[in-house]
């Protein structure tokens, strides 16, 4: 059960905000988050000039987001202009700490400044504003408060976000629907100007990371707290003036199925619109935000989810799944790494030279949980690989799930949904709360961007949303993409939620990599997931030297304490996690060239460890192993590398 202490204080309204005029004739507002460096500030204007009604975002005294607009439409109402106030509440204090199973940290806390703005339109029908001001950025959200069993439909939002002028930025373009697609599986630019437009039209996926002209203040744009009652948004292709807008999905996405505009009834909040903020790149990489304004966990009873490691053999051979043999052998790799898991991929329901039940009582007698993959679809896709057509109806789908905890499967891995309509973000939630039901754990793939899920439902351990490694094996490009594209990630991608990514490739597959063996080794630590699926093959694994496979055999999934130690988007990133009492570093170098490492070790306090390093050997793909005693007064020097990396073990007492 997610455990939570919860305190909300009502403060007095003048010590944070600012009234320009007094009473309900008051047409700015201003909350600040409990440390005061992060300010809100709402204008309603009094005249048609320009949005009627707008926000910006400072940081630490600086701007950081512009006056951009605020507004959104209903089919029977428009609230974007002509709007006045009819009471703004009072200022509340949010102050609780929950614990995550997986993630960045463990134990998180939601802290932040709120306020609500109750508006009326010139029809006498309300919405409201509830803003909040966190230490680490702003979220915010509108409301209809009104009481109505009659459905209602908004047709578009103004909600937009003005990015600094000479600002730079780090995003993917959100695709075009086809059979495969959206699925947030496009290379992000980067820092690009803002303003550049997007690629493709159907505009920019969340997240949106950006950065001032000086780089002094940085922020990171997406979503959070999106359930079945809205649909899944992105922003526009194009940024006039430097603002991005809200945009909803495609109407070809699922098919050509669903509705493109959510709909719901009364009362009716929207998602919360959130932006990450801070004076250095790390911020936005640390920040828990999206979990912190996402709703608590409805699971009561947490001890069947375990977080833990996979073998996986789709990826060096599509047609294992199918073949219990060859199955065995997956499960084997799982035993002898001693990884929790195996995964039994697509198409498992045509099993030959055995069935899936000598596949289920061989796993069982190696002591390795199986995992089983599945079609999402149903009708919103044309994906023909099997077994379909048993998640999308309620009743098939509990009654599976009833029938796989019988056999003893711990998990599935949901695959191809090609859509953001209010209809696939429903199926989503029904999907978790039927596993939920039945203690199955649950991994989406060809799905959405995470947006808080996993402290709502703490049995979802990853979702893909990612271009990963499964790419080796039919995309060319992304032999050459893969280095900086793995830099980028932890800023963006991984930075709002866990990233099935499946790392950790020595072997080339179709197209090879130029990563080196130690940058492959480092991807578990700086990516974060809770399952870690493997991505080689058998034997890249068990031929490893020692201190690569007895990393590998280790290296935990859930994290108690996550530290940015260095890094820029697209060059290189360091990373420390903690697990217990061991710390786990992890480097990446995305630039073809060498470069020279040097973090301090202030985070083990006074602890005295045990440092187990692993970096690339002298010859190509090699690797170098060295251990040594070290201090928080120590620092760690690296010399990363072309495309290297490295690994390090913390352990105190040595």
């Amino acid at each position: 059960m997610e455990a939570r202490s919860t305190r909300m204080t009502i403060v007095a309204v003048l010590n944070v905000s600012l009234f320009v005029q007094a009473g309900y004739g008051q047409t700015r507002w201003r909350i600040a988050s409990p440390d005061e460096q992060t300010v809100v500030a709402v204008r309603l204007a009094a005249t048609g000039n320009g949005p009627w009604l707008s926000y910006e975002v400072a940081y630490a005294g600086k701007p950081l987001v512009g006056p951009s607009p605020l507004g959104i439409t209903r089919g029977d109402q428009e609230f974007t202009d002509g709007l006045r106030l009819v009471d703004a509440g009072p200022l509340k204090t949010i102050d609780e700490t929950y614990t995550m199973t997986t993630g960045k940290r463990r134990v998180c806390r939601n802290h932040a400044t709120e306020q609500t703005l109750i508006l009326r339109n010139a029809g006498g029908a309300n919405v409201e504003l509830i803003l909040r001001a966190y230490n680490d950025g702003a979220a915010f959200r509108y409301r209809f408060p009104d009481q109505s069993g009659e459905r209602y439909v908004v047709t578009s939002e103004s909600t937009g976000f003005r990015l600094p002028a000479e600002g730079r930025v780090w995003a993917h373009p959100y695709d075009r629907p086809s059979k495969y697609t959206p699925a947030y599986e496009t290379y992000y630019v980067n820092g690009a100007a803002v303003g550049t437009p997007s690629s493709i039209e159907s505009g920019w996926a969340y997240p949106m990371l950006f950065c001032t002209g000086d780089r002094s203040r940085w922020g990171l744009v997406t979503e959070a707290g999106l359930d079945g009652s809205y649909c899944g948004s992105r922003l526009t292709a194009k940024a006039s003036d430097g603002v991005y807008q809200v945009r909803y999905p495609d109407a070809g996405e699922g098919n050509g199925l669903g509705a493109v505009e959510p709909s719901g009834t009364l009362p009716w909040a929207t998602p919360w619109r959130v932006i990450i903020v801070g004076d250095s790149v790390g911020d936005i990489v640390e920040s828990t935000l999206v979990t912190d304004v996402s709703p608590a966990s409805i699971v009561k009873d947490t001890s069947w989810i375990k977080p833990g490691r996979a073998s996986w053999s789709w990826l060096f051979d599509h047609d294992s799944p199918q073949d219990c043999t060859k199955l065995k052998a997956w499960v084997d790799l799982a035993a002898a790494m001693g990884w929790e898991y195996s995964l039994v991929d697509a198409n498992w329901t045509q099993m030959k030279n055995g069935t899936i039940h000598d596949l289920l009582a061989y796993a069982q007698s190696k002591n390795v949980g199986l995992l089983f993959w599945y079609n999402s679809g149903g009708p919103h896709n044309s994906v023909s690989e099997k077994p379909r057509g048993l998640m999308d109806d309620r009743d098939i789908r509990r009654e599976e799930f009833q029938l796989l905890r019988k056999w003893g499967v711990k998990g599935v891995k949901v695959d191809f949904f090609q859509s953001d309509k209010q209809n696939i973000i429903q199926l989503y939630q029904d999907i978790l709360r039927d596993a939920a039901e039945a203690r199955i754990m649950v991994n989406f793939h060809g799905c959405t961007l995470p947006r808080g899920w996993s402290r709502t439902y703490p049995h979802l351990m990853s979702m893909e949303a990612v271009r990963g490694e499964e790419c080796y094996s039919f995309d060319q490009r992304f032999t050459t993409e893969a280095p900086v594209h793995n830099v980028i990630l932890p800023f963006t991608r991984n930075a709002v939620g866990p990233m099935d990514y499946t790392p950790v490739m020595f072997a080339d597959n179709v197209y090879k990599h130029l990563t080196t063996y130690a940058h492959e080794l480092a991807l578990p630590v700086v990516f974060e997931s809770g399952w870690l699926h493997f991505a080689d093959g058998v034997r890249p694994y068990l031929d490893l030297p020692e201190a690569p496979k007895t990393f590998l055999r280790h290296v935990p999934v859930a994290w108690d304490e996550t530290r940015f130690l260095a890094g820029e988007p697209g060059q290189f990133v360091v990373l420390a996690r903690r697990s217990g009492n061991q710390w786990y570093l992890g480097g990446l170098n995305g630039e073809n060239a060498g470069r020279d490492i040097d973090v301090t070790l202030s985070f083990l306090g006074d602890r005295r460890c045990t440092m187990a390093l692993i970096e690339d050997g002298k010859e190509p793909r090699t690797f170098r192993h060295s251990a040594e005693a070290v201090t928080a007064q120590d620092h760690l020097e690296v010399r990363l590398q072309p495309y290297g990396g490295f690994v390090a073990v913390l352990t105190p007492g040595r």
